[in-house]
């Protein structure tokens, strides 16, 4: 493979992960509302993949730069989902239930300042606690490890929601 070769596979593959990274996270965005971000990714992957399609369209002469396109879109799936999970924009809803030691993890949760809201349940084996919090992404890992760390048998689960519209979040 001669440098030209090479510097034209490379290109290819540069802007197809670039460009399906960028439409990844669009998607992303979109559902979470931001639109101007959602306008701006939309731009410029619009505009990256006209450039990579003209690219193999008018100068591709190998397979290898066809090759490359494919690869920078699968590439680019993979690092767009790796890039929003870093980035963890949105609000998340946790709900965690107890059987027993509910009402001590909601205290060890606002303590660590998040807001908790306790409801009484009933499950298989009767009355258990169920508690709920609505948390940035960014800090849902935080609240599973206190969940955890009161009782390692809670049943647990994590919802994406839309920004919610009042209420207490920790700063």
């Amino acid at each position: 493979m001669n440098t030209e070769l090479l510097y034209s596979v490379l290109f290819i593959f540069a802007l197809r992960l670039v460009d399906v990274s960028l439409g990844t996270l669009r998607t992303l965005v979109v559902f979470r509302g931001y639109r101007l971000l959602a306008w701006a990714m939309s731009f410029g992957q619009s505009l990256i993949f006209v450039i990579a399609v003209r690219e193999v369209i008018v100068n591709s002469q190998t397979l290898w730069e066809i090759l490359a396109y494919a690869a920078g879109y699968a590439t680019g799936t993979v690092l767009g989902m790796w890039l929003e999970g870093r980035m963890a924009l949105g609000y998340s809803y946790v709900r965690i239930v107890s059987p027993n030691k509910s009402h001590r993890m909601a205290e060890a949760l606002r303590a660590a300042g998040f807001a908790v809201t306790e409801l009484a349940g009933r499950g298989l084996q009767g009355t258990v606690g169920v508690l709920e919090c609505a948390v940035p992404r960014k800090q849902v890992n935080e609240v599973l490890e206190i969940a955890k760390s009161v009782d390692d048998k809670a049943f647990i689960t994590v919802e994406e929601i839309r920004p919610p519209m009042r209420g207490h979040f920790r700063a």
